[in-house]
């Protein structure tokens, strides 16, 4: 789907810790493992995403240990941070802009995993510090059975019919609500506007979630009608919860947009294990894992050499026809994250 040197105040709470034991052994020392912490989405709800099985797959042929620790984009960098004098992780996974937050903050150092030459530039650092492992676009759910006519639009969401029924997850703290706002200012045509929109959309705004991916089951029981998200996350989610539908906001009779937010992995500066960080970017990489990312986490591969021609790949292809796709400026984004969170904040009375 989760973004310079300032410090968000960014809360810990709800942070999971699963540590996934090697095959044949059952307690791997600790040189024989490796520490990942990463925004949330690509790990199945029922063990059978992404994660679950690159995880497996690479604790069988390594024998290396991953441990792993998921939370909001922003947090999962904050958490990184604070623990930069006593450093726990050695890979860090989350959403732009914050991969490059990290980056300016120095908790990532160069590595350029196997694999990444086959990554668009615009999907990796140039300086080698992080590289994308998973494609994604932003996007939004709605539940479709009782939406017999989903929205199509930001305004349509201003509706009274939506009171208390449409969720966002919160900007500075998850990427994909990091993404709302980045979203709205690109439709509305700047900060003000979007900020004005959002304001009004507080009306019907539940409020603040630290986690999107906690959103969906919501909006699969009815208890919400639309709510943010990303198209790998609630795509992988959708087996399990038939119910959510992925749709695009457009501005009034304009054309639906995304933009691309990849899960973006990095070696962490003074990692404890950094070899088998290393071995675990370059996994994360190879051939299989990369053909992996559609048939079964419902993602884009990040490597331009792979085809996908599953029937997921199939799915997410139509998925996205007919939606515009425009590339932020980061640059922007991340000189100017913390005034656009305050602009968020003073606007809605977060």
């Amino acid at each position: 789907m989760r973004i310079p040197t300032r410090t968000l105040a960014l809360p810990l709470a709800g942070l999971t810790a699963l540590t996934l034991t090697a095959c044949g052994s059952s307690a791997a020392s600790d040189a024989k493992s490796v520490t990942v912490y990463s925004a949330d989405g690509l790990k199945g709800e029922n063990g059978d995403g992404w994660y679950d099985k690159v995880f497996k797959d690479f604790e069988k042929q390594t024998g290396i240990e991953v441990k792993y620790v998921e939370g909001g984009s922003g947090e999962m960098v904050q958490r990184a941070a604070r623990e930069k004098s006593n450093t726990q992780a050695d890979v860090l996974v989350t959403l732009p802009p914050f991969i490059q937050q990290a980056d300016e903050k120095g908790l990532l150092t160069a590595y350029e995993p196997q694999g990444a030459d086959q990554v668009d530039g615009a999907g990796r650092a140039a300086d080698g510090t992080w590289t994308s492992v998973v494609n994604n676009y932003f996007g939004f759910i709605h539940n479709k059975k009782e939406l017999k006519d989903p929205p199509r639009t930001w305004e349509e969401l201003l509706d009274p019919a939506y009171k208390e029924k449409v969720q966002y997850s919160t900007p500075g703290v998850a990427g994909d609500g990091t993404a709302v706002l980045i979203k709205a200012m690109h439709d509305f045509g700047g900060k003000e506007p979007a900020m004005a929109y959002l304001k009004k959309l507080q009306t019907n705004n539940v409020g603040p979630s630290a986690s999107t991916g906690k959103l969906a089951p919501k909006v699969d029981k009815g208890e919400l009608l639309v709510a943010n998200g990303d198209v790998q996350m609630n795509f992988a989610q959708s087996r399990d919860m038939p119910n959510l539908a992925i749709w695009f906001p457009a501005r009034g009779g304009g054309k639906p947009t995304s933009f691309a937010l990849p899960y973006a992995a990095g070696l962490v500066a003074k990692a404890p294990h950094s070899e088998n960080g290393k071995k675990l970017l370059d996994f994360m990489l190879s051939e299989q894992a990369q053909r992996d990312v559609s048939a079964v986490g419902g993602g884009f591969a990040a490597r331009k050499d792979i085809e996908a021609t599953d029937a997921n790949a199939v799915e997410l292809a139509g998925l996205m026809e007919g939606v515009e796709i425009f590339e932020p400026d980061w640059a922007d984004i991340g000189a100017n994250l913390d005034t656009y969170i305050d602009a968020w904040k003073s606007a809605t009375g977060s």
